[in-house]
């Protein structure tokens, strides 16, 4: 075996581990994001068929069956004129020129590269006859913790925590006998999983799955300072990823949005631990927003911009979601990020701050609409100070190990149905 042969062998085999992907000479990863997430946990693992379930070809049959048929005429779209742009549309398009050689770079890194590419077809791993009915008894039978939080009694509701150190289901079943229960608040409270292993809790006859070392803290906006008190030193690395307001969104009644004056009251200098932190905001590509973060949001929480990275979206067969030239909805967006500090900036913390370098791309299949492939691995080499830091996401949709993920929907995608056991 040639000394090439083995490297390659050794970037799968850490791939296939750690679920990143790092491509040669280049500025760009490939990230599975089931293997990511599947690291914050030790008897449970997420189901890869639901979390890849909308770029994978399905039906109720379980038989996979051409978009168009052979036999089929494609109907002519209408050409539609080309209209002049506006001001801030051609601002919009010049920030796109910018960024589009290196994201066709990140492409051909991909399409270049045959055993990750070969792998792609193989992210989703389960059964196929399990896919449509898994997505169908998740997707159509959910809690909505925004209607729950919003009413009175919400102060009032529990979760019970099966917190036995010892914890392991057998043959499918859990010994209650065997499991210590706590039940503690669910809204305007920090729920923590402080034990080395998964666990389970129930809240309104619905089970969901708690990541090792893991919190979170279910509230809406009015309530987040409610958090600030819980860490003594605040947080190293702050995620956020707003409700920004979007007709899509609105449309397809997917989640509530925000007008974006809400986000100027997250208190990001509280939450900031005292040696400061790496903020890392996702962004859609309307030029509107980018001016708004760049002018108003990062000015008022205090946070000094450094770079932006993208997320390149593809599917199973290395495609990419869309043409990358669309003017509405390109194949891709981005995370801004920047770093608060107490000190000066002429000060020698500020001057220990790691350079973050400046356009780098992660691909991915994207998993169901609007959330985002975990990139806290990939941020932890900027973060100030000592490492490993404290790590908050907020309007956090799911958990992670070692995180507290805060919004008011933490556990939408915890429901035990997104997961399977992994030592029945």
């Amino acid at each position: 075996m040639t000394a090439n042969n083995t490297n390659i062998n050794q970037k799968l085999s850490l791939f296939f581990k750690s679920g990143i992907y790092r491509f040669e000479d280049s500025n760009v990863v490939f990230i599975d994001s089931v293997r990511v997430l599947n690291l914050s946990y030790s008897h449970f693992r997420v189901s890869s068929s639901s979390y890849y379930s909308r770029f994978f070809e399905q039906n109720p049959s379980g038989v996979n069956q051409p978009r168009v048929l052979q036999n089929q005429r494609k109907r002519k779209r209408k050409v539609k004129k080309p209209r002049e742009l506006n001001e801030r549309e051609l601002a919009a398009d010049d920030r796109h020129q910018r960024a589009k050689p290196l994201l066709m770079k990140a492409h051909e890194c991909l399409l270049g590269d045959n055993d990750i590419l070969m792998s792609l077809g193989q992210l989703r791993g389960d059964d196929e006859s399990t896919v449509f009915d898994s997505i169908v008894n998740v997707a159509n039978d959910e809690q909505s913790f925004v209607d729950i939080g919003s009413v009175w009694q919400s102060k009032l509701f529990e979760i019970c925590l099966y917190v036995h150190p010892d914890y392991r289901p057998q043959k499918g079943f859990r010994s209650d006998q065997n499991c210590e229960k706590r039940n503690v608040p669910a809204f305007e409270s920090l729920v923590a999983n402080e034990t080395n292993s998964d666990m389970e809790a129930d809240f309104l006859d619905r089970k969901y799955v708690m990541p090792k070392q893991s919190s979170f803290y279910m509230s809406d906006l009015k309530q987040i300072n409610g958090l600030i008190p819980v860490k003594d030193f605040g947080f190293k690395l702050i995620v956020v990823d707003p409700p920004w307001e979007n007709s899509s969104a609105s449309q397809k009644s997917k989640y509530p949005t925000l007008p974006n004056r809400y986000f100027l009251s997250l208190p990001i200098q509280k939450l900031s631990h005292t040696d400061g932190a790496l903020v890392a905001l996702w962004v859609t590509n309307k030029e509107k927003l980018r001016i708004f973060v760049e002018k108003e949001l990062f000015p008022k929480w205090g946070v000094k911009y450094m770079a932006t990275h993208y997320w390149l979206k593809v599917k199973a067969d290395g495609s990419l979601i869309g043409e990358l030239d669309l003017f509405h909805h390109r194949p891709y967006e981005c995370v801004v990020l920047g770093y608060y500090s107490t000190k000066d900036e002429d000060s020698e913390f500020s001057s220990k701050l790691k350079s973050i370098p400046d356009g780098q791309v992660f691909i991915s299949i994207p998993g169901d609409y609007s959330r985002k492939p975990p990139i806290g691995e990939l941020l932890q080499e900027y973060i100030p100070g000592a490492k490993p830091g404290h790590c908050i996401e907020l309007f956090a949709r799911e958990m992670l190990a070692g995180w507290t993920s805060w919004g008011n929907e933490p556990l939408r995608f915890q429901d035990s149905r997104y997961f399977s056991r992994t030592d029945q």
